[in-house]
Protein backbone atom coordinates (compact mmCIF):
# COMPACT_ATOMS: atom_id res chain seq x y z
CA UNK A 1 0.00 0.00 0.00
CA UNK A 2 1.48 2.98 -1.11
CA UNK A 3 1.16 5.73 2.08
CA UNK A 4 1.52 9.74 1.80
CA UNK A 5 1.42 12.13 5.32
CA UNK A 6 0.26 15.18 5.95
CA UNK A 7 1.42 17.62 9.03
CA UNK A 8 -0.09 20.35 10.67
CA UNK A 9 3.02 21.84 12.78
CA UNK A 10 1.13 25.28 14.57
CA UNK A 11 2.00 27.32 17.56
CA UNK A 12 -0.08 25.95 20.13
CA UNK A 13 0.03 22.11 18.71
CA UNK A 14 0.60 19.53 15.63
CA UNK A 15 -1.75 17.76 13.75
CA UNK A 16 -0.80 14.60 11.04
CA UNK A 17 -2.42 12.95 8.56
CA UNK A 18 -1.86 9.87 7.16
CA UNK A 19 -3.41 8.58 4.13
CA UNK A 20 -3.28 6.60 0.75
CA UNK A 21 -3.30 6.77 -2.57
CA UNK A 22 -7.03 6.59 -3.10
CA UNK A 23 -7.83 9.30 -1.15
CA UNK A 24 -8.64 7.81 2.37
CA UNK A 25 -7.48 9.07 5.28
CA UNK A 26 -6.31 6.25 7.88
CA UNK A 27 -5.26 7.63 10.56
CA UNK A 28 -5.12 10.89 12.55
CA UNK A 29 -2.42 12.28 15.45
CA UNK A 30 -1.07 15.54 17.31
CA UNK A 31 1.58 16.21 19.43
CA UNK A 32 2.86 19.69 20.69
CA UNK A 33 3.84 23.03 19.21
CA UNK A 34 6.12 23.33 16.03
CA UNK A 35 7.34 26.64 15.79
CA UNK A 36 10.47 27.35 16.58
CA UNK A 37 10.65 31.00 18.05
CA UNK A 38 13.51 31.52 20.07
CA UNK A 39 14.98 27.79 19.38
CA UNK A 40 18.52 27.58 19.18
CA UNK A 41 20.32 25.05 17.79
CA UNK A 42 20.03 22.24 20.48
CA UNK A 43 16.19 22.25 20.18
CA UNK A 44 13.97 19.56 19.25
CA UNK A 45 10.50 21.36 19.49
CA UNK A 46 10.06 21.07 15.82
CA UNK A 47 11.40 17.30 16.09
CA UNK A 48 9.54 15.87 18.48
CA UNK A 49 6.29 17.85 17.28
CA UNK A 50 6.40 16.44 13.59
CA UNK A 51 7.69 13.30 14.35
CA UNK A 52 5.60 12.57 17.47
CA UNK A 53 2.12 13.93 15.47
CA UNK A 54 3.08 11.18 12.78
CA UNK A 55 3.65 8.77 15.12
CA UNK A 56 0.22 8.93 16.71
CA UNK A 57 -1.62 9.32 13.34
CA UNK A 58 0.19 5.72 12.63
CA UNK A 59 -0.91 4.28 15.62
CA UNK A 60 -4.35 5.72 15.05
CA UNK A 61 -3.87 4.01 11.59
CA UNK A 62 -2.91 0.70 13.20
CA UNK A 63 0.34 0.99 11.21
CA UNK A 64 3.55 0.17 12.43
CA UNK A 65 6.38 3.44 13.05
CA UNK A 66 8.69 2.25 11.15
CA UNK A 67 6.06 2.28 8.08
CA UNK A 68 7.52 3.45 4.68
CA UNK A 69 5.70 6.51 2.91
CA UNK A 70 5.97 7.48 -0.15
CA UNK A 71 5.80 11.20 0.28
CA UNK A 72 5.83 13.57 3.24
CA UNK A 73 4.67 16.92 3.08
CA UNK A 74 4.57 19.30 6.74
CA UNK A 75 3.57 23.19 6.68
CA UNK A 76 5.20 24.88 9.91
CA UNK A 77 4.32 27.91 11.68
CA UNK A 78 6.60 30.87 10.20
CA UNK A 79 9.10 28.19 8.84
CA UNK A 80 11.36 29.87 6.65
CA UNK A 81 13.36 27.46 4.62
CA UNK A 82 15.63 26.30 7.03
CA UNK A 83 15.04 24.34 10.19
CA UNK A 84 16.49 26.12 13.44
CA UNK A 85 17.25 23.31 15.58
CA UNK A 86 16.84 19.74 15.17
CA UNK A 87 15.36 18.57 12.16
CA UNK A 88 12.73 15.89 11.97
CA UNK A 89 13.37 12.32 10.22
CA UNK A 90 10.93 10.51 8.69
CA UNK A 91 11.18 6.98 6.58
CA UNK A 92 9.97 8.30 3.19
CA UNK A 93 10.85 8.47 -0.27
CA UNK A 94 10.12 12.32 -0.36
CA UNK A 95 10.06 15.00 2.73
CA UNK A 96 9.04 18.37 1.72
CA UNK A 97 8.92 21.06 5.26
CA UNK A 98 7.04 24.46 4.11
CA UNK A 99 5.39 27.44 5.84
CA UNK A 100 1.84 26.11 6.62
CA UNK A 101 -0.05 28.81 4.86
CA UNK A 102 0.12 26.97 1.62
CA UNK A 103 -1.34 24.02 2.99
CA UNK A 104 -4.23 25.72 4.51
CA UNK A 105 -4.64 26.85 1.36
CA UNK A 106 -5.03 23.54 -0.11
CA UNK A 107 -7.13 21.89 2.67
CA UNK A 108 -9.65 25.49 2.85
CA UNK A 109 -10.00 26.50 -0.85
CA UNK A 110 -8.53 23.09 -2.82
CA UNK A 111 -5.75 25.35 -4.09
CA UNK A 112 -7.74 27.63 -6.21
CA UNK A 113 -7.91 31.44 -6.21
CA UNK A 114 -8.79 33.12 -3.41
CA UNK A 115 -7.08 34.25 0.16
CA UNK A 116 -6.87 31.95 3.87
CA UNK A 117 -6.37 33.54 6.84
CA UNK A 118 -5.10 31.77 9.72
CA UNK A 119 -5.97 32.62 13.25
CA UNK A 120 -4.77 30.87 15.80
CA UNK A 121 -2.31 31.57 18.53
CA UNK A 122 -0.78 33.70 15.78
CA UNK A 123 -1.79 35.25 12.41
CA UNK A 124 -1.12 35.03 8.63
CA UNK A 125 -3.00 35.79 5.90
CA UNK A 126 -2.05 34.16 2.35
CA UNK A 127 -3.70 34.67 -1.13
CA UNK A 128 -3.48 32.85 -3.81
CA UNK A 129 -4.40 34.38 -7.69
CA UNK A 130 -6.54 33.67 -10.96
CA UNK A 131 -2.91 33.55 -12.40
CA UNK A 132 -1.33 31.30 -9.57
CA UNK A 133 0.24 34.13 -8.07
CA UNK A 134 0.77 33.77 -4.29
CA UNK A 135 1.54 36.46 -1.89
CA UNK A 136 2.02 36.72 1.95
CA UNK A 137 0.88 39.31 4.08
CA UNK A 138 1.44 39.38 7.70
CA UNK A 139 3.36 36.59 9.56
CA UNK A 140 5.32 38.77 11.52
CA UNK A 141 5.11 37.28 14.57
CA UNK A 142 4.34 37.98 18.18
CA UNK A 143 6.27 41.02 18.42
CA UNK A 144 5.76 42.83 15.14
CA UNK A 145 2.10 41.24 13.86
CA UNK A 146 -0.17 38.74 14.32
CA UNK A 147 -2.85 40.69 14.23
CA UNK A 148 -6.55 39.39 15.07
CA UNK A 149 -4.97 36.48 16.57
CA UNK A 150 -5.10 35.14 20.02
CA UNK A 151 -1.83 36.60 21.14
CA UNK A 152 -3.22 39.86 19.31
CA UNK A 153 -5.94 40.10 21.21
CA UNK A 154 -4.14 39.39 24.63
CA UNK A 155 -1.32 41.58 23.77
CA UNK A 156 -4.18 45.03 23.29
CA UNK A 157 -5.72 43.89 26.33
CA UNK A 158 -2.57 43.98 28.48
CA UNK A 159 -1.21 47.20 27.14
CA UNK A 160 -4.46 48.49 28.27
CA UNK A 161 -4.99 46.62 31.84
CA UNK A 162 -3.05 49.60 33.81
CA UNK A 163 -6.06 52.21 32.52
CA UNK A 164 -9.08 50.05 32.32
CA UNK A 165 -10.22 48.42 35.71
CA UNK A 166 -12.22 45.42 34.37
CA UNK A 167 -9.16 44.68 32.18
CA UNK A 168 -6.34 45.14 35.06
CA UNK A 169 -8.49 42.67 37.09
CA UNK A 170 -9.20 40.29 34.56
CA UNK A 171 -5.30 40.08 33.58
CA UNK A 172 -3.91 39.84 37.27
CA UNK A 173 -6.35 36.86 37.68
CA UNK A 174 -5.41 35.16 35.68
CA UNK A 175 -1.72 35.90 35.67
CA UNK A 176 -1.43 36.04 38.90
CA UNK A 177 0.53 39.11 38.32
CA UNK A 178 -0.51 42.83 39.95
CA UNK A 179 0.16 45.58 36.90
CA UNK A 180 0.84 44.73 33.11
CA UNK A 181 4.28 46.09 33.63
CA UNK A 182 4.32 43.21 36.15
CA UNK A 183 2.77 40.92 33.06
CA UNK A 184 5.09 42.55 30.81
CA UNK A 185 8.43 41.61 32.72
CA UNK A 186 7.30 38.14 33.53
CA UNK A 187 6.99 37.77 29.40
CA UNK A 188 10.53 38.97 28.81
CA UNK A 189 11.98 37.36 32.10
CA UNK A 190 10.22 33.55 30.74
CA UNK A 191 8.13 33.38 33.84
CA UNK A 192 5.03 33.53 31.27
CA UNK A 193 5.32 31.65 28.07
CA UNK A 194 3.45 33.44 24.54
CA UNK A 195 1.45 30.40 24.68
CA UNK A 196 0.18 31.75 27.72
CA UNK A 197 -0.17 35.01 26.81
CA UNK A 198 -2.40 34.08 23.89
CA UNK A 199 -4.76 31.81 26.42
CA UNK A 200 -5.85 34.84 27.86
CA UNK A 201 -7.95 35.77 24.83
CA UNK A 202 -9.81 33.07 25.85
CA UNK A 203 -10.51 33.34 28.92
CA UNK A 204 -11.73 37.35 27.66
CA UNK A 205 -13.86 35.84 24.96
CA UNK A 206 -16.05 33.61 27.48
CA UNK A 207 -17.15 36.79 29.13
CA UNK A 208 -17.63 38.96 26.04
CA UNK A 209 -18.49 42.21 27.49
CA UNK A 210 -17.95 45.94 26.25
CA UNK A 211 -14.65 46.08 26.23
CA UNK A 212 -13.68 42.79 25.51
CA UNK A 213 -16.17 43.62 22.08
CA UNK A 214 -13.82 46.38 21.33
CA UNK A 215 -10.89 44.77 21.51
CA UNK A 216 -11.74 42.23 19.00
CA UNK A 217 -13.14 44.58 16.90
CA UNK A 218 -9.71 46.56 17.02
CA UNK A 219 -8.31 43.26 15.49
CA UNK A 220 -10.26 41.98 13.29
CA UNK A 221 -10.73 45.28 12.18
CA UNK A 222 -6.89 44.58 11.46
CA UNK A 223 -6.91 41.17 10.43
CA UNK A 224 -9.89 42.57 7.54
CA UNK A 225 -7.19 45.17 6.51
CA UNK A 226 -4.69 42.51 5.43
CA UNK A 227 -7.58 40.13 3.82
CA UNK A 228 -8.35 43.23 1.57
CA UNK A 229 -4.78 44.28 1.08
CA UNK A 230 -3.75 40.65 -0.19
CA UNK A 231 -7.03 40.20 -2.66
CA UNK A 232 -6.19 43.46 -4.15
CA UNK A 233 -2.26 42.31 -4.45
CA UNK A 234 -3.40 39.48 -6.43
CA UNK A 235 -6.25 40.43 -8.15
CA UNK A 236 -8.35 37.37 -6.10
CA UNK A 237 -11.85 36.98 -7.00
CA UNK A 238 -11.86 33.91 -5.08
CA UNK A 239 -13.46 33.27 -1.92
CA UNK A 240 -11.87 33.93 1.35
CA UNK A 241 -11.91 31.09 3.97
CA UNK A 242 -10.27 31.16 7.85
CA UNK A 243 -8.80 28.41 9.57
CA UNK A 244 -6.81 28.09 12.69
CA UNK A 245 -7.91 27.46 16.89
CA UNK A 246 -9.71 31.08 17.06
CA UNK A 247 -12.13 30.05 14.04
CA UNK A 248 -14.08 27.55 16.66
CA UNK A 249 -14.85 30.89 18.92
CA UNK A 250 -18.47 31.65 18.02
CA UNK A 251 -18.29 35.32 19.05
CA UNK A 252 -15.05 35.76 17.17
CA UNK A 253 -16.10 34.66 14.28
CA UNK A 254 -18.87 36.42 14.35
CA UNK A 255 -16.96 39.92 14.56
CA UNK A 256 -14.82 38.53 12.04
CA UNK A 257 -18.07 37.99 9.60
CA UNK A 258 -19.16 41.20 10.02
CA UNK A 259 -16.42 42.85 7.71
CA UNK A 260 -15.35 39.56 5.73
CA UNK A 261 -17.69 37.70 3.79
CA UNK A 262 -16.42 34.20 4.93
CA UNK A 263 -16.85 30.75 3.38
CA UNK A 264 -16.29 27.50 5.10
CA UNK A 265 -13.23 25.31 4.75
CA UNK A 266 -13.63 22.81 2.51
CA UNK A 267 -10.92 20.92 4.87
CA UNK A 268 -8.03 21.63 7.67
CA UNK A 269 -4.49 21.99 7.09
CA UNK A 270 -3.21 19.02 7.24
CA UNK A 271 -5.64 17.58 4.91
CA UNK A 272 -4.06 19.79 2.51
CA UNK A 273 -0.67 18.72 3.68
CA UNK A 274 -2.10 15.64 2.72
CA UNK A 275 -3.07 16.43 -0.77
CA UNK A 276 -0.38 18.32 -1.55
CA UNK A 277 1.96 15.13 -0.80
CA UNK A 278 -0.26 12.98 -3.10
CA UNK A 279 0.84 15.16 -5.77
CA UNK A 280 4.53 14.88 -5.62
CA UNK A 281 3.39 11.24 -6.90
Amino acid sequence: MTLFGGIDGGQSSTTAVVGDADGRVLGRGSAGPADEVGCDARSTRLKDALEGALAAALDDAGLPRDTRFEAIVAGVSGYAGASVGIAPGFNAARVRLMHDAPIAHVGALGGGPGVIVIAGTGSVVYGVGAAGRAVTVGGLGYVFGDEGSAFGIARRAIREADENGALRRRAAAFFGEASALDVARAVYAGRISRDRVAAFAAELLAVPDADVERLVDAEVAALARQIARAKAMVAASGPVAATGGMTRDAYYMKRLGRLVDLVAPLDDPAIGALSMARSTA
